[in-house]
């Protein structure tokens, strides 16, 4: 019997990193994806309760660990939260696991110092690295992981003149744990993210839903009707009629960052706040706009849903909403969607969310 089979990505669970200066809205970003991801969000806190601050964006669980910040602690902190049945982790940060008290780098001076033997504590140390990765991409759920950023220097000589010339960013982490995860973001001061690694090609929750369970893999009659079509047809259709992206006047429709996670994001915030099923309402807006996918909402639809969102202040506006949801009864009975002036913008571009 051959040692190969016929290569199919599974659905998979979300391995993201974010990572940025204080105060570029790392933690704030993490929250708003997992909520739009859907499902209980766990939060494990190394900045000192600094991660509860963002409780008005919606519900979610925070553990918080404390030094020293060895490996373990965290490895720990993520097999009770897969017991616990949450959907989504958030790590914020990262970091003290490399460079906090007690971390990493932190055990290899300490090793080195009884030792003596610097490339002999590596091999000490690396072992525990591996220990905390293995846990991260071995885990049941979603992961997001946050870690602090640095701008790098190097000295460079011109025309006989030494100068000072800015690399770019750099994560304060091990170079190699960059490699780990599917998706890697950096966000700068202005608060706009750049992907320097992306392995999904198109939007995050599309990449996550759009394959097989591994538990129905290589059954079509178990998986969705979308998936026994042709992907490839589809997944340019979907594409063609995705809205470029504006920002400043300028028009750009990056690969994996659509005009919906941009502007959604406080969609998303909002239904996590009024307890409404993810899940329910992308369908209801799909089929209310005639779309193949939740990111090909434009921007007036996001305005007119943003709006929505916002009369569910009203309890008894709510109630009826989520029945609606619920019970599926989505374009036939769901009330005209309000007419928003063409000089209003969405919440979350008069707010600065990027």
């Amino acid at each position: 019997m051959s040692q190969f089979h016929k290569a199919e990505r599974k659905r998979g669970k979300l391995r993201l990193a974010i990572a940025g200066p204080a105060g570029s809205g790392k933690t704030y970003s993490a929250l708003l994806i997992a909520f739009g991801i859907g499902g209980k969000v766990a939060f494990i806190d190394t900045e000192r309760g600094s991660g509860e601050l963002y409780d008005h964006l919606g519900e979610y669980d925070a553990c918080t660990l404390e030094a020293p910040f060895e490996p373990k602690k965290y490895v720990a902190a993520i097999k009770a939260a897969e017991e616990a049945g949450y959907n989504t982790i958030i790590i914020d940060s990262l970091i003290h696991a490399w460079a906090g008290t007690g971390g990493l780098l932190d055990r290899h001076g300490m090793i080195v110092d009884k030792s003596g033997n610097f490339w002999a504590a590596w091999r000490i140390v690396t072992q525990q690295h591996n220990e905390l990765v293995d846990a991260l991409l071995q885990s049941s759920c979603h992961i997001i992981a946050t870690m602090r950023s640095k701008m790098e220097y190097t000295q460079v000589e011109e025309g006989g003149k030494k100068s000072v010339k800015k690399l770019g960013m750099s994560s304060i982490q091990r170079d190699v744990m960059e490699y780990e995860f599917t998706v890697f973001m950096d966000i700068d001061q202005n608060h706009t993210a750049s992907s320097t690694k992306d392995r999904t090609g198109r939007m995050l929750m599309e990449w996550l839903e759009k394959a097989p369970d591994a538990q129905t893999a290589g059954k079509p009659e178990n998986a969705p009707a979308a998936l026994q079509n042709k992907p490839a047809e589809t997944t340019k259709s979907a594409e063609a009629k995705r809205p470029a992206l504006k920002r400043n006047g300028s028009t750009s429709s990056p690969q994996g960052c659509g005009n919906a996670f941009v502007s959604g994001q406080t969609l998303f915030a909002k239904l996590n706040r009024h307890k409404i099923s993810v899940k329910h309402y992308m369908a209801y807006a799909c089929k209310r706009y005639s779309l193949e996918s939740f990111t090909d909402l434009s921007d007036e639809q996001i305005k007119e849903q943003d709006k929505l969102l916002d009369s569910m202040a009203r309890p008894e506006r709510l109630k009826k909403f989520k029945e609606l949801l619920s019970g599926r009864k989505l374009a036939a009975s769901m009330p005209p969607a309000p007419v928003i002036p063409a000089n209003i913008q969405p919440a979350a571009e008069a707010a600065g969310v990027h």
